[in-house]
């Protein structure tokens, strides 16, 4: 029995209330990365505290943030991702309350680190909550996210100004109100989740960053980071605008952000490959950074050059979580908890001692260093360059034998422990290539795969495709290795009862659907095959309207013909009636 987590045609927005609860929560969390920007000269001048006192904001969060990744995993580990949820949305409200009842920028500083813990808490288990608790399958629950994550970091300016425009107190207690609604609702409706099999170590992350390429990938982040936090905490100062001008120049940052993020890594990913994208993008980043340090007395073009921003660090937040993700040879959240912990050190560093330079020299020097920190950022990314091509051109196709079979050895590779098993003997024939998804519209591709495969004396080659969907920052699993095999062994039985010869192949992607089928026609190509069978959902779902393309990737770079299932299909006297589209190649 398959079960039906993804692909399915149920829109992305039908979903339980736990689903939304933790979605809203989702919502408010982004909005905190530039709820405080439209507030910090305020701040400075209300609390008559100095510019580098106001960026220890950003430092308190983020150190700490940085500094908590480490111990999330071990945490969720052991109390389940509800709890954690749960402690994180606490501290939240708690610290962002204090924070709005403070008279001191000392103990806003403090509070903020408290914060920090909560957000860092809060972030490594909202994602697998939603995807957990998702009725609308995985790629309606990353939808929600994405949605989530757009309005968010949209939207944070602008509540930030509004707010801000009432009292400098306004966009702390906003969070705390907001939050506090979220976390009763993710007490009321979320349920307990099941706990890893294997908890966490304290030491996971840290042990993990001695490998080579996971190590390079998170040194980059951090001096990217640094120009990032440079540009996004210390140019507040040099607008000179008020407090709602300053929301709205800070949104329209966040807008590029989502959109940039979102929509457009995937397709330049897809086009110029990961290390192209990731080269020049850091690059046009530089330049944003030098055209600020040498205008930054023009109001005109610093309000430019930071909305722009916005699409350089979207683009470079979604591919560097890839590049990570491609390289890291261990677990996701190992990797994710190892990559935070050294990225937001640089993030939390980065304004303070830009207020620091612009003291001791004059406001255009964190705007140099910072265009240098990005340009060292190209340099550790071209010593990795290898390595991320290699990772990046497909891992080596993982065997999986039926059920029946005894599997011989075990391996790993890319942090999956895979059966592997001698390939069937049926070298003379060449194959047709079946792909299927996890849904319960499987079995019908599979159906389809076996009536060609007799027609044309071909064996079948079956493939799942193992997926690591990247959001911004964030790296999820669509499901675990063990269920992956499971349902490839299955459909090799199948397929094998049914008098035809088959192999079943388990593949690793890291990146959306699109990338997966142009990972499926790279497998025929290289095997030689002389068809592709997939299915397509039915047209009209919301999920296929913002998921990427898996079918026009196949099309675009297969070599041979392709057949495409329509799914679900229509079941009359148990045939399956799926009607079949054939392109051929």
């Amino acid at each position: 029995m398959r079960s039906n987590n993804h692909g399915a045609a149920v829109s992305p927005f039908r979903q339980p209330k736990a689903v939304w609860a933790v979605a809203f929560a989702c919502v408010v969390s982004f909005m905190g990365i530039g709820l405080v920007d439209p507030i910090l000269p305020a701040l400075s001048k209300q609390l008559k505290a100095s510019p580098s006192s106001v960026e220890l904001l950003f430092t308190s969060y983020l150190v700490v943030t940085a500094v908590a990744m480490l111990v999330t995993g071990w945490v969720s580990s052991r109390i389940g991702a509800k709890r954690t949820l749960i402690a994180g949305l606490t501290l939240i409200v708690v610290f962002s309350a204090l924070a709005g009842s403070s008279n001191t920028i000392s103990q806003i500083i403090g509070f903020r680190a408290g914060w920090g813990l909560g957000n860092a808490l809060f972030i490594a288990t909202s994602l697998a909550v939603i995807i957990g608790s998702a009725s609308g399958g995985f790629t309606g629950a990353i939808i929600l996210y994405e949605t989530a994550l757009g309005v968010g970091i949209a939207l944070g300016p602008l509540i930030g100004g509004e707010l801000g425009g009432i009292s400098w107190r306004g966009p702390f207690f906003g969070v705390a109100v907001l939050m506090a609604i979220s976390l009763v609702a993710t007490i009321a409706f979320v349920t307990n989740t099941p706990r890893p099999p294997r908890p966490t170590s304290l030491l996971d992350p840290i042990r993990a960053l001695r490998h080579r390429g996971l190590a390079t990938m998170s040194a980059t982040a951090l001096f990217y980071n640094w120009g990032f936090f440079t540009l996004l905490a210390y140019t507040p100062f040099l607008m000179h605008l008020g407090i709602h001008q300053l929301g709205f120049v800070f949104t329209g940052w966040g807008v590029l952000v989502a959109i940039f993020a979102v929509f457009a890594a995937p397709r330049l990913q897809r086009r110029f490959g990961t290390p192209k994208t990731l080269y020049v993008n850091l690059a046009l980043l530089a330049v944003d950074l030098l055209v600020i340090a040498v205008y930054s007395s023009s109001k005109i073009t610093l309000i430019v050059a930071v909305i722009v921003s916005g699409a350089f660090i979207g683009l470079n937040n979604t591919l560097t979580t890839q590049a990570v993700m491609l390289v890291s040879p261990v677990e996701r959240p190992v990797a994710s908890a190892a990559y935070g912990f050294v990225r937001f050190i640089g993030g939390g560093l980065a304004p303070y001692c830009a207020a620091k330079l612009a003291i001791a020299f004059n406001v255009q020097v964190p705007f140099y260093l910072g265009a240098g920190t990005v340009v060292i950022a190209i340099g550790l990314l071209a010593t990795g360059h290898r390595l991320l091509t290699r990772a990046e051109g497909g891992a080596a196709d993982e065997l999986v034998d039926s059920l029946s079979v005894e599997p011989l050895s075990i391996s790993e590779g890319n942090g999956i422990e895979g059966i592997s098993v001698p390939e069937s003997t049926d070298h003379g024939l060449q194959s047709v290539v079946v792909a299927v998804d996890s849904s319960a519209n499987a079995d019908a591709v599979e159906d389809a795969g076996i009536v060609m495969a007799h027609l044309a004396d071909s064996r079948v080659d079956l493939l799942h495709i193992f997926e690591t969907e990247i959001v911004e920052e964030q790296a999820i699993d669509v499901e675990t290795a063990e269920v992956a095999k499971q349902l490839i062994a299955q459909g090799v039985d199948r397929i094998r009862v049914a008098g035809v010869p088959s192999t079943g192949y388990l593949l690793t992607v890291v990146g959306d659907h699109g990338a997966a089928g142009r990972r499926i026609a790279e497998f025929a190509n290289d095997h030689l095959s002389r068809l592709i069978v997939i299915g397509r959902a039915d047209e009209g779902s919301a999920a296929s309207v913002f998921d990427a393309d898996l079918v026009d990737q196949v099309l675009k770079h297969a070599q041979c013909d392709v057949h495409i299932v329509r799914i679900p299909p229509v079941h009359i006297g148990g045939e399956a009636n799926a009607p079949l589209l054939t392109h051929r190649a």
